[in-house]
């Protein structure tokens, strides 16, 4: 297979030459080709079988020990200015960036196969998704991007029909952290990654393309490429609401995307069109619309079990790549709060031992296609994509934040979403559970300057009254004594129900210095245990603690000097003053 797209087949041809390949392959995405690469790397001693008869068709990847999270430290956006990356990316001037990837990337490929890597961020016919093709010389990109993305020949046909695409060029080089790099130039709508195999580093159609190329893309483009979560809420009376919601990850993306109703709520049904990533557009209506660009999952596995994630569970029983888990006695993945069994086995590919720290990695991850999740909504496939009724954003807080608030207006709720906090996990190198402003949940992932960006946001304001409501909520409050009071999980349908209620007009709530707040006996709290101080507390708003807050973000805003929307910094004023009556 080849293409008839004269750019395409030249750029192929100019990174061969480059990187000096033994062979190209052009990929397909057939499932031969896929169980092929399978059985390439099950040879070499990059995957082991799992289980077959426990979890069929699935299998172990180790990476290096070195290189099992995103590396934001070394990750750049190489646009003319710097102003364009704005004080919230690592910036390189491209020139400087194209001579030091164009070095590395010189003859890496020798003794190595080059994979072209056609494919597709979206349902294939949407007018809303996009291409690109990533060249790479690893097999376990290959097989992870037929899992998450329309990857193979109709994304080709797509290609040679538009005639435009992103590129991405990735090698695992040495697997040296000295040399390794991931360089965006959104001018060129081109991601070159050198020397990481990790998948947000490697798997360059999700966050590289997905996110930090798309939202510089999108902000030219008028429509919005954001960290979010897409699910379907249907009522008892079969009502349906389509929700959009941002988590920085490891925070519960997952978990509310495929929430499962519990028996207190008999009746609601909760569908997943996506659990990461949503491109939101407005359509003729004004409605603003979203789409999942990809078609399947990595996701953080440690802590997924029956009670935390039911659907979760079960989808990664068979046809599964994970990575950086443990083994069982049973050749079983094994990962932390999965089951009452034992590893044998750690991360690493090491004999565990009790007390010698976590037994799968903390970040470690799952790929699987999304069409194996019970709760998948065909809609996922749709072109046109599902009108939101509610963007909800959120993150760790142990204090401050209530448990839900509403935004006053769409200007209000961009400051919601600029200023969103949270404490870091394991996705990211660095240190954990520290508090770090995480706008959008979209810190790491951002392309362009925050100020452009929150810009960019406000700019819908002006351009639709058709605009989605706003929410902020906290499933992490703790007590003095580090009690969560909310139960979280399954329970946060109690939540949603009050967002939708919220969005259709059917419930009040007390206005407050920050928001809409729900009122006593709005949010169904029966059948559960919580006593009414806890309520009181969960649903509070501590004004001095408040007025902190509010400084704080002053601050952080100030780093980005005259970029910073004049309409943000009025609308925080705007809060501080109600705060200090």
């Amino acid at each position: 297979m080849s293409t008839t797209n004269v750019a395409l087949r030249k750029w192929v041809q100019d990174t061969a030459a480059l990187t000096k390949p033994d062979r190209i392959q052009w990929c397909d995405g057939g499932d031969a080709e896929y169980e092929a690469l399978i059985q390439l790397m099950l040879g070499r001693g990059d995957l082991i079988r799992l289980n077959g008869s426990t979890y069929p068709n699935c299998y172990l990847h180790r990476s290096d020990p070195s290189d099992v999270a995103r590396v934001e430290h070394l990750t750049f956006v190489c646009a003319p200015e710097k102003a364009e990356a704005g004080p919230n990316n690592n910036w390189m001037s491209p020139g400087e960036a194209h001579l030091q990837m164009d070095a590395l990337f010189d003859g890496c490929m020798r003794g190595r196969t080059m994979y072209v890597i056609p494919y597709c961020m979206g349902p294939i016919d949407s007018p809303y998704a996009r291409c690109g093709v990533e060249i790479s010389d690893s097999p376990y990109v290959t097989v992870n991007m037929k899992l998450m993305t329309r990857m193979g020949a109709p994304a080709l046909r797509r290609i040679e029909r538009e005639g435009h695409f992103a590129r991405g060029l990735h090698s695992t080089g040495e697997l040296d952290p000295d040399r390794r790099f991931i360089m965006h130039f959104p001018h060129e709508m081109l991601i070159q990654s050198y020397g990481s195999g990790y998948g947000g580093n490697a798997l360059l159609g999700k966050k590289c393309h997905a996110l930090r190329l798309a939202s510089w893309q999108a902000s030219r483009e008028g429509w919005l490429a954001e960290h979010m979560l897409i699910l379907e809420i249907e009522s008892p009376e079969g009502e349906k609401h389509y929700i959009a919601a941002a988590f920085p990850s490891a925070c519960g993306k997952t978990n509310l995307a495929m929430l499962i109703p519990p028996e207190s709520q008999a009746g609601w049904k909760i569908r997943t069109l996506g659990d990461d990533i949503a491109w939101l557009h407005l359509d003729g209506d004004g409605r603003l619309r979203a789409i999942n660009p990809e078609s399947g999952y990595f996701g953080v596995v440690p802590g997924t079990n029956p009670k935390t994630n039911r659907n979760a569970f079960d989808m990664i029983q068979r046809d599964a790549i994970f990575t950086n888990v443990a083994l069982n006695a049973a050749n079983e993945p094994w990962w932390e709060d999965k089951d009452k069994f034992e590893p044998v086995i750690d991360w690493r590919g090491k004999p565990w031992q009790k007390g010698n720290g976590a037994a799968a990695h903390p970040n470690s991850r799952f790929t699987v296609s999304a069409r194996q999740n019970p709760s998948y909504s065909p809609l996922a496939d749709d072109p046109a994509g599902v009108p939101i009724s509610a963007i909800i954003f959120g993150g760790r807080r142990r204090e401050l934040a209530p448990l839900v608030y509403q935004a006053r207006d769409w200007r209000h709720g961009v400051l919601v979403g600029a200023s969103v906090a949270s404490e870091t996990t394991a996705a990211a190198i660095g240190a954990v559970g520290v508090t770090r402003r995480d706008p959008m949940a979209m810190k790491p992932f951002c392309g362009i300057n925050f100020g452009d960006y929150w810009r960019h946001w406000l700019s819908f304001g002006t351009r639709s009254s058709k605009l989605p409501q706003i929410f902020h909520v906290n499933w992490f409050r703790q007590d003095k004594d580090g009690r969560f009071l909310w139960p979280g999980f399954g329970e946060n349908l109690r939540v949603l129900r009050w967002i939708v209620d919220r969005c259709a007009g059917r419930v009040g709530a007390r206005e407050t210095p920050i928001g809409f707040l729900p009122l006593a006996g709005d949010i169904d709290l029966k059948g559960l245990q919580i006593a009414p101080e806890v309520v009181n507390s969960l649903l509070s708003v501590d004004h001095a603690s408040w007025q902190r807050e509010m400084n704080d973000i002053a601050g952080y805003f100030a780093e980005f000097g005259a970029a910073l929307p004049s309409e943000l910094s009025e609308e925080r004023q705007r809060v501080e003053r109600e705060l200090a009556r």
